[in-house]
Protein backbone atom coordinates (compact mmCIF):
# COMPACT_ATOMS: atom_id res chain seq x y z
CA UNK A 1 0.00 0.00 0.00
CA UNK A 2 1.09 3.62 -0.72
CA UNK A 3 1.88 5.56 2.80
CA UNK A 4 3.61 8.75 3.81
CA UNK A 5 6.14 8.13 6.00
CA UNK A 6 7.90 9.76 8.75
CA UNK A 7 11.26 8.54 8.72
CA UNK A 8 13.08 11.61 11.05
CA UNK A 9 11.71 14.45 12.42
CA UNK A 10 12.00 17.49 11.82
CA UNK A 11 12.34 15.87 7.81
CA UNK A 12 9.41 16.38 5.20
CA UNK A 13 7.17 12.98 5.03
CA UNK A 14 8.06 10.55 2.32
CA UNK A 15 5.69 8.38 0.27
CA UNK A 16 6.38 4.86 0.10
CA UNK A 17 5.27 1.04 -0.31
CA UNK A 18 5.07 -0.84 2.60
CA UNK A 19 2.72 -3.83 3.51
CA UNK A 20 -0.56 -3.69 4.52
CA UNK A 21 -1.52 -4.35 8.03
CA UNK A 22 -2.48 -7.65 9.69
CA UNK A 23 -5.10 -6.68 12.25
CA UNK A 24 -5.38 -8.07 15.68
CA UNK A 25 -7.56 -9.76 17.87
CA UNK A 26 -9.38 -7.01 18.59
CA UNK A 27 -8.95 -4.67 15.74
CA UNK A 28 -9.87 -3.41 12.67
CA UNK A 29 -8.03 -3.45 9.52
CA UNK A 30 -9.81 0.34 7.79
CA UNK A 31 -9.55 0.83 4.13
CA UNK A 32 -8.49 4.93 4.40
CA UNK A 33 -11.00 7.17 3.07
CA UNK A 34 -9.50 10.56 4.27
CA UNK A 35 -7.79 11.27 7.40
CA UNK A 36 -7.83 14.86 8.48
CA UNK A 37 -4.24 16.86 9.58
CA UNK A 38 -3.92 17.98 13.28
CA UNK A 39 -1.63 20.60 15.10
CA UNK A 40 -0.55 17.83 16.76
CA UNK A 41 0.63 15.83 13.25
CA UNK A 42 3.19 19.04 13.38
CA UNK A 43 4.54 18.71 17.10
CA UNK A 44 4.96 14.84 15.81
CA UNK A 45 6.47 15.95 12.64
CA UNK A 46 8.74 19.10 13.87
CA UNK A 47 9.86 16.68 17.41
CA UNK A 48 8.27 18.77 19.59
CA UNK A 49 6.27 15.50 21.00
CA UNK A 50 10.26 13.51 21.13
CA UNK A 51 8.44 9.51 21.43
CA UNK A 52 7.36 8.93 18.03
CA UNK A 53 7.80 5.05 16.83
CA UNK A 54 9.71 5.54 14.14
CA UNK A 55 8.91 5.24 11.19
CA UNK A 56 5.94 6.32 11.22
CA UNK A 57 2.14 6.98 9.39
CA UNK A 58 1.06 9.71 10.67
CA UNK A 59 -2.58 10.88 10.76
CA UNK A 60 -5.36 10.27 13.67
CA UNK A 61 -8.39 11.76 12.04
CA UNK A 62 -8.99 8.20 10.37
CA UNK A 63 -12.68 7.82 8.39
CA UNK A 64 -12.94 4.91 6.32
CA UNK A 65 -14.65 1.80 5.93
CA UNK A 66 -14.28 -1.58 7.55
CA UNK A 67 -12.52 -4.89 5.47
CA UNK A 68 -11.64 -7.70 8.00
CA UNK A 69 -12.06 -7.87 11.41
CA UNK A 70 -9.90 -9.31 14.26
CA UNK A 71 -11.23 -12.87 15.66
CA UNK A 72 -12.40 -10.86 18.95
CA UNK A 73 -13.92 -7.93 17.49
CA UNK A 74 -17.71 -7.68 18.31
CA UNK A 75 -18.94 -4.25 17.86
CA UNK A 76 -17.76 -3.65 14.01
CA UNK A 77 -18.50 -5.91 10.75
CA UNK A 78 -16.97 -5.70 7.36
CA UNK A 79 -18.63 -2.60 5.77
CA UNK A 80 -19.35 0.01 8.70
CA UNK A 81 -18.21 3.34 8.24
CA UNK A 82 -15.92 4.27 11.38
CA UNK A 83 -13.79 6.98 13.02
CA UNK A 84 -10.31 6.63 14.15
CA UNK A 85 -9.14 9.52 16.95
CA UNK A 86 -5.94 10.35 18.71
CA UNK A 87 -6.14 8.27 21.31
CA UNK A 88 -5.58 4.69 20.41
CA UNK A 89 -5.69 2.45 23.67
CA UNK A 90 -4.86 1.89 27.31
CA UNK A 91 -4.22 -0.63 29.53
CA UNK A 92 -7.99 -0.77 31.06
CA UNK A 93 -6.67 -1.76 34.84
CA UNK A 94 -4.63 1.18 36.21
CA UNK A 95 -6.66 3.77 38.41
CA UNK A 96 -7.41 5.91 35.70
CA UNK A 97 -8.31 3.88 33.57
CA UNK A 98 -11.27 2.07 36.20
CA UNK A 99 -12.45 5.97 37.10
CA UNK A 100 -13.28 6.88 33.44
CA UNK A 101 -10.09 9.12 32.58
CA UNK A 102 -8.15 6.78 30.05
CA UNK A 103 -6.89 9.95 28.76
CA UNK A 104 -4.09 9.73 31.80
CA UNK A 105 -3.13 6.43 31.52
CA UNK A 106 0.24 6.30 31.80
CA UNK A 107 0.18 3.36 28.87
CA UNK A 108 -2.19 4.59 26.76
CA UNK A 109 -1.41 4.54 22.98
CA UNK A 110 -1.73 7.60 20.14
CA UNK A 111 -2.80 7.07 16.67
CA UNK A 112 -0.05 8.33 14.49
CA UNK A 113 2.21 8.47 16.81
CA UNK A 114 2.71 5.26 18.73
CA UNK A 115 0.67 3.61 16.57
CA UNK A 116 0.42 3.90 12.57
CA UNK A 117 -2.16 5.97 11.61
CA UNK A 118 -4.06 7.32 8.22
CA UNK A 119 -1.35 9.07 5.73
CA UNK A 120 -2.18 5.49 4.01
CA UNK A 121 -4.72 3.69 2.00
CA UNK A 122 -4.95 1.17 5.11
CA UNK A 123 -4.76 0.86 8.84
CA UNK A 124 -5.83 -0.82 11.87
CA UNK A 125 -7.43 0.32 14.91
CA UNK A 126 -8.14 -1.31 18.05
CA UNK A 127 -11.98 -1.64 18.23
CA UNK A 128 -12.92 -0.27 21.20
CA UNK A 129 -11.15 3.47 20.21
CA UNK A 130 -13.32 3.32 17.34
CA UNK A 131 -16.28 5.22 16.80
CA UNK A 132 -18.88 5.13 14.23
CA UNK A 133 -19.50 7.96 12.08
CA UNK A 134 -23.10 10.02 12.41
CA UNK A 135 -25.06 9.78 9.56
CA UNK A 136 -24.96 12.89 7.27
CA UNK A 137 -21.39 13.75 7.75
CA UNK A 138 -19.60 12.87 4.11
CA UNK A 139 -15.73 11.48 4.98
CA UNK A 140 -14.22 14.78 4.42
CA UNK A 141 -16.43 17.04 6.57
CA UNK A 142 -16.92 14.07 9.40
CA UNK A 143 -12.31 13.78 9.57
CA UNK A 144 -12.16 16.80 11.58
CA UNK A 145 -14.51 15.94 14.21
CA UNK A 146 -12.60 12.57 15.58
CA UNK A 147 -9.73 15.19 16.55
CA UNK A 148 -10.62 19.13 16.46
CA UNK A 149 -13.93 18.23 17.60
CA UNK A 150 -13.38 15.72 20.60
CA UNK A 151 -10.64 17.78 21.99
CA UNK A 152 -12.59 20.96 21.41
CA UNK A 153 -15.69 19.60 22.97
CA UNK A 154 -13.81 18.10 25.82
CA UNK A 155 -12.03 21.82 26.40
CA UNK A 156 -15.53 23.34 26.11
CA UNK A 157 -16.65 21.39 29.07
CA UNK A 158 -13.83 22.15 31.10
CA UNK A 159 -14.34 25.97 30.49
CA UNK A 160 -17.58 25.90 32.50
CA UNK A 161 -20.88 27.20 31.26
CA UNK A 162 -20.36 31.01 31.43
CA UNK A 163 -22.26 33.17 28.74
CA UNK A 164 -18.99 34.75 27.64
CA UNK A 165 -15.82 32.32 25.94
CA UNK A 166 -13.05 33.47 24.73
CA UNK A 167 -11.44 31.22 21.86
CA UNK A 168 -7.71 32.15 21.04
CA UNK A 169 -6.27 30.51 17.98
CA UNK A 170 -9.37 29.89 15.51
CA UNK A 171 -8.56 26.98 13.62
CA UNK A 172 -10.20 23.83 13.25
CA UNK A 173 -11.01 23.16 17.02
CA UNK A 174 -12.46 26.95 16.91
CA UNK A 175 -14.43 26.82 13.95
CA UNK A 176 -15.95 23.76 15.69
CA UNK A 177 -16.48 24.69 18.68
CA UNK A 178 -17.83 28.20 18.03
CA UNK A 179 -20.91 26.74 16.01
CA UNK A 180 -21.58 24.52 19.72
CA UNK A 181 -21.11 27.93 21.52
CA UNK A 182 -23.93 29.67 19.74
CA UNK A 183 -26.08 26.64 19.39
CA UNK A 184 -26.03 26.70 23.22
CA UNK A 185 -26.73 30.43 22.78
CA UNK A 186 -23.46 31.69 24.44
CA UNK A 187 -21.09 35.00 22.85
CA UNK A 188 -18.26 33.91 21.31
CA UNK A 189 -14.83 36.02 21.30
CA UNK A 190 -12.25 35.12 19.02
CA UNK A 191 -8.81 35.48 19.15
CA UNK A 192 -6.59 35.16 16.01
CA UNK A 193 -3.10 35.99 14.70
CA UNK A 194 -2.05 39.67 14.69
CA UNK A 195 -3.12 41.00 11.72
CA UNK A 196 -5.19 38.05 10.43
CA UNK A 197 -8.16 40.06 8.78
CA UNK A 198 -9.35 36.53 6.98
CA UNK A 199 -9.51 34.90 10.29
CA UNK A 200 -11.40 37.65 11.69
CA UNK A 201 -14.06 37.40 9.04
CA UNK A 202 -14.43 33.68 9.14
CA UNK A 203 -15.07 33.73 12.52
CA UNK A 204 -17.84 36.26 12.50
CA UNK A 205 -19.66 34.37 9.67
CA UNK A 206 -19.61 31.59 12.36
CA UNK A 207 -21.20 34.15 14.64
CA UNK A 208 -18.67 35.38 16.97
CA UNK A 209 -19.74 38.39 18.56
CA UNK A 210 -16.07 39.86 18.16
CA UNK A 211 -13.06 38.91 16.76
CA UNK A 212 -9.58 40.39 17.54
CA UNK A 213 -5.79 39.93 17.62
CA UNK A 214 -4.71 37.87 20.39
CA UNK A 215 -3.01 40.42 22.10
CA UNK A 216 -6.07 42.42 21.82
CA UNK A 217 -8.24 42.65 25.26
CA UNK A 218 -11.90 41.60 24.66
CA UNK A 219 -14.79 44.58 24.59
CA UNK A 220 -16.38 42.44 27.81
CA UNK A 221 -14.84 40.54 30.58
CA UNK A 222 -14.83 36.82 29.48
CA UNK A 223 -16.22 33.72 31.48
CA UNK A 224 -13.97 31.55 30.35
CA UNK A 225 -11.16 31.20 27.67
CA UNK A 226 -9.98 28.15 25.59
CA UNK A 227 -6.20 28.63 24.21
CA UNK A 228 -5.88 25.79 21.03
CA UNK A 229 -2.64 28.24 19.86
CA UNK A 230 0.15 26.51 21.06
CA UNK A 231 1.83 29.41 22.29
CA UNK A 232 2.62 30.23 25.96
CA UNK A 233 2.50 33.92 25.85
CA UNK A 234 -1.29 33.96 25.41
CA UNK A 235 -1.62 32.15 29.20
CA UNK A 236 -1.16 35.55 30.86
CA UNK A 237 -3.22 37.63 28.01
CA UNK A 238 -6.07 35.20 28.66
CA UNK A 239 -6.07 34.91 32.24
CA UNK A 240 -6.57 38.74 32.30
CA UNK A 241 -9.54 38.90 29.35
CA UNK A 242 -11.78 36.28 32.09
CA UNK A 243 -13.44 37.76 34.70
CA UNK A 244 -13.02 36.72 38.65
CA UNK A 245 -13.69 33.01 38.87
CA UNK A 246 -13.22 32.77 35.61
CA UNK A 247 -11.44 29.65 33.70
CA UNK A 248 -8.72 29.37 31.04
CA UNK A 249 -8.07 26.22 29.44
CA UNK A 250 -4.83 24.92 27.50
CA UNK A 251 -6.19 22.88 24.93
CA UNK A 252 -3.08 21.47 23.02
CA UNK A 253 -1.10 18.26 23.77
CA UNK A 254 1.75 21.11 23.12
CA UNK A 255 2.66 24.46 24.46
CA UNK A 256 5.63 26.53 24.25
CA UNK A 257 7.17 27.91 27.66
CA UNK A 258 4.60 30.12 29.57
CA UNK A 259 6.34 33.33 30.82
CA UNK A 260 6.09 34.83 34.28
CA UNK A 261 3.29 36.12 35.20
CA UNK A 262 1.97 38.28 38.07
CA UNK A 263 -0.33 36.50 40.57
CA UNK A 264 -2.86 39.23 40.13
CA UNK A 265 -3.50 37.62 36.91
CA UNK A 266 -4.54 34.60 38.63
CA UNK A 267 -6.01 35.64 42.12
CA UNK A 268 -9.55 36.16 42.68
CA UNK A 269 -10.22 32.08 41.99
CA UNK A 270 -9.33 32.01 38.34
CA UNK A 271 -8.60 28.78 36.92
CA UNK A 272 -6.11 27.56 34.84
CA UNK A 273 -5.84 24.22 33.39
CA UNK A 274 -5.03 22.04 31.14
CA UNK A 275 -6.59 19.43 28.47
CA UNK A 276 -5.32 15.91 27.59
CA UNK A 277 -5.99 14.00 24.92
CA UNK A 278 -9.76 12.24 25.12
CA UNK A 279 -11.37 9.31 26.29
CA UNK A 280 -14.05 7.43 24.59
CA UNK A 281 -17.19 8.87 26.47
CA UNK A 282 -16.06 12.38 24.76
CA UNK A 283 -15.98 10.87 21.11
CA UNK A 284 -20.01 9.05 22.52
CA UNK A 285 -21.09 12.60 23.56
CA UNK A 286 -20.42 14.69 20.91
CA UNK A 287 -20.91 12.54 18.07
CA UNK A 288 -24.59 12.68 19.64
CA UNK A 289 -24.46 16.77 19.75
CA UNK A 290 -22.56 17.26 16.43
CA UNK A 291 -25.40 16.31 14.07
CA UNK A 292 -28.26 17.85 16.42
CA UNK A 293 -25.98 21.56 16.34
CA UNK A 294 -25.78 20.64 13.32
CA UNK A 295 -21.70 21.11 13.41
CA UNK A 296 -20.59 22.41 9.74
CA UNK A 297 -16.43 21.65 8.87
CA UNK A 298 -14.83 24.22 6.47
CA UNK A 299 -12.04 21.24 5.07
CA UNK A 300 -9.07 22.18 2.32
CA UNK A 301 -8.78 18.75 0.42
CA UNK A 302 -5.22 17.39 -0.14
CA UNK A 303 -4.18 14.12 -1.79
CA UNK A 304 -1.92 11.89 0.13
CA UNK A 305 0.88 12.55 -1.70
CA UNK A 306 1.10 16.29 -1.26
CA UNK A 307 0.54 15.87 2.99
CA UNK A 308 3.88 17.60 3.53
CA UNK A 309 2.03 20.88 1.49
CA UNK A 310 -0.73 20.20 4.05
CA UNK A 311 1.09 20.56 6.75
CA UNK A 312 3.16 23.38 5.41
CA UNK A 313 -0.11 25.32 4.93
CA UNK A 314 -1.60 24.39 8.25
CA UNK A 315 1.67 25.63 10.05
CA UNK A 316 1.51 28.74 8.14
CA UNK A 317 -2.40 29.23 8.58
CA UNK A 318 -3.00 29.13 4.89
CA UNK A 319 -6.73 28.37 5.32
CA UNK A 320 -10.08 28.46 7.18
CA UNK A 321 -10.96 25.17 9.39
CA UNK A 322 -9.20 22.16 8.56
CA UNK A 323 -7.07 20.28 6.24
CA UNK A 324 -8.38 16.64 4.98
CA UNK A 325 -5.99 13.99 3.41
CA UNK A 326 -7.84 12.57 0.42
CA UNK A 327 -6.41 9.20 0.83
CA UNK A 328 -9.24 6.92 -1.65
CA UNK A 329 -10.30 8.77 -4.90
CA UNK A 330 -13.83 8.77 -4.84
CA UNK A 331 -14.17 9.73 -0.82
CA UNK A 332 -17.41 11.17 -0.21
CA UNK A 333 -17.24 14.91 -0.27
CA UNK A 334 -19.68 17.92 -0.18
CA UNK A 335 -19.66 21.57 0.77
Amino acid sequence: MKAMLLLKQGEPLVLKDIPEPVPGPTQLKIEVHVCGVCRTDLHVVDGDLTEPNLPLVPGHQIVGTVVECGSEVKGFRPGDRVGVPWLGGSCGKCEYCLSGRENLCDEARYTGYQVDGGFAEYCTADERFCFPIPEGYPDLQAAPLLCAGLIGYRSYRMAGEGKRIGLYGFGAAAHIIAQVARWEGREVYAFTRPGDERAKRFARELGAVWAGDSTEAPPEGLDSAIIFAPVGELVPLALKAVKRGGTVVCAGIYMSDIPSFPYSLLWEERVLRSVANLTREDGVGFMEIAPKVPVKTTVTPYPLERANEALDDLRAGRFDGAAVIVVKEGAQGGE
